[in-house]
C-alpha cells in the first residue's frame, strides 16, 4: 500500500510540521491540541462515572460544606469551601500569568517572559501544596462517625442540628495498645487503632440527652433523616459495630467510601497534571533564562506549554463544580 500524504500550498511539498500547515498551526501545537482533546475525553469519562455513582448513592453521599470546611491556622472555625475557593482563584490567576508570558514571548520580551513564568510556577506550587493539605485533612477527618452492620455511616448531631465530634461523646477510653511485631506472632498493618472503642461511644451517648443520630437516608424534602432520642439509642445499641475516623479507600466518616475513592483518584489525577505542568514550566523557565528561545527567534514553546496549562486550569473548574458545588 502507498502511504497517504498531505500536500500544502502550491509548492507541492509534503507537510513536515513547518510554518505552512493545514490548520495554520505548527506541528507541535497541533499535537498539543490532539493530546488535550484525548485528555479531555478521559476526564469527561471520570466525571461522568462520578455523576452516575453520586446519583445511585444519593442518600449516603457526603455534603461538601461539611467535608471541606477547614482553613489554615483557623482550627475549629467552620469555613465551608473558603480554602477550596482560594485554591481555585490561585490556579486561575496562574493561567492569567501564563497568558501574559505568552504575550510577552510574542513581543520577544525575555525579562517579562521570565517574570510571568515564575509567577505561573509559584501559583502551581501553591496549588499543589494546598491540595496536599486538603488531602491531609480529609484523611484525618473532622468529627468521626460510626459504621453499622449494613456498612452505613451514622453521624452525631445535637438538638440544634450541629455536628458533634466523637471526642465530645465518648467516655474515657479504656487503655489500649496497638498490636505490633513485638507483642505477638500475628501482625497486621492494615488497621489503624481508633481513638475510641464502640463501647466508649455507646456509653457516652447514653449519658448525653441532647445527642441524636443522623442516618444516610433522605426524607421527602431531600434532607438526611435525624432520628429521635429513642430511635438513636436503639440504632446505636443494636447496629453500631465500628468507629470510623477520617477517610480512606475502605471507610469514610463522611458517607459512602465511593466518594473517597473518586476524590482521591480524580483530584489526584488532576494534581498529577498540575505537577507535570509545573515541572515543564520550570524547564521552560530556565531555558528562557539561558536564552534558548531568544536564539531561535521564537517563543512558541512557551505558547505550547501555555495551552497545556490552560487546559489543566479548565479541568479544575469542572472538578471544582462536580465535587464542591453540585
Amino acid at each position: 500500500m502507498e502511504a497517504t500524504v498531505v500536500k500544502t500550498g502550491t509548492e507541492g511539498k509534503t507537510w513536515g510540521g513547518g510554518d505552512h500547515s493545514p490548520l495554520k498551526a505548527s506541528y507541535g501545537k497541533l499535537m498539543m491540541w490532539f493530546f488535550i482533546l484525548s485528555d479531555a475525553l478521559t476526564f469527561s469519562g471520570f466525571l461522568a462515572a462520578y455523576g452516575f455513582s453520586r446519583y445511585k448513592f444519593i442518600d449516603s453521599w457526603p455534603v461538601a460544606d461539611e467535608v471541606f470546611n477547614h482553613f489554615p491556622f483557623l482550627h475549629g472555625v467552620d469555613a465551608p469551601m473558603y480554602y477550596v475557593a482560594l485554591m481555585t482563584f490561585i490556579l486561575i490567576f496562574s493561567s492569567v500569568t501564563m497568558v501574559l508570558a505568552v504575550n510577552a514571548g510574542h513581543q520577544m520580551k525575555k525579562n517579562k517572559v521570565i517574570f510571568y513564568l515564575f509567577l505561573t510556577v509559584i501559583g502551581g506550587l501553591i496549588f499543589l501544596g494546598s491540595q496536599a493539605w486538603e488531602w491531609k485533612n480529609f484523611i484525618q477527618g473532622t468529627y468521626g462517625a460510626v459504621e453499622t452492620k449494613s456498612g452505613r455511616i451514622i453521624q452525631f448531631l445535637d438538638t440544634e442540628g450541629n455536628r458533634v465530634a466523637l471526642s465530645d461523646i465518648a467516655t474515657e477510653s479504656t487503655q489500649r495498645q496497638a498490636h505490633d511485631r513485638s507483642s505477638g506472632i500475628w501482625f497486621s498493618t492494615d488497621e489503624t487503632l481508633a481513638a475510641y472503642t464502640i463501647d466508649d461511644i455507646k456509653q457516652g451517648f447514653a449519658t448525653k440527652e441532647n445527642l441524636r443520630i443522623r442516618i444516610p437516608k433522605l426524607d421527602e424534602k431531600g434532607h438526611p433523616i435525624i432520628l429521635n432520642r429513642e430511635q438513636s439509642l436503639q440504632t446505636l445499641s443494636t447496629d453500631a459495630i465500628r468507629v470510623v475516623e477520617g477517610a480512606n479507600m475502605y471507610r469514610n466518616e463522611y458517607g459512602t467510601p465511593l466518594f473517597a475513592n473518586f476524590f482521591f483518584f480524580i483530584t489526584g489525577f488532576h494534581g498529577f497534571h498540575v505537577f507535570t505542568g509545573v515541572l515543564i514550566n520550570t524547564i521552560i523557565f530556565f531555558n528562557v533564562i539561558l536564552g534558548t528561545y531568544e536564539r531561535r527567534g521564537s517563543y512558541e514553546m512557551v505558547e505550547k506549554v501555555g495551552l497545556y496549562w490552560h487546559f489543566v486550569d479548565l479541568v479544575w473548574v469542572f472538578v471544582f463544580t462536580f465535587f464542591y458545588l453540585v
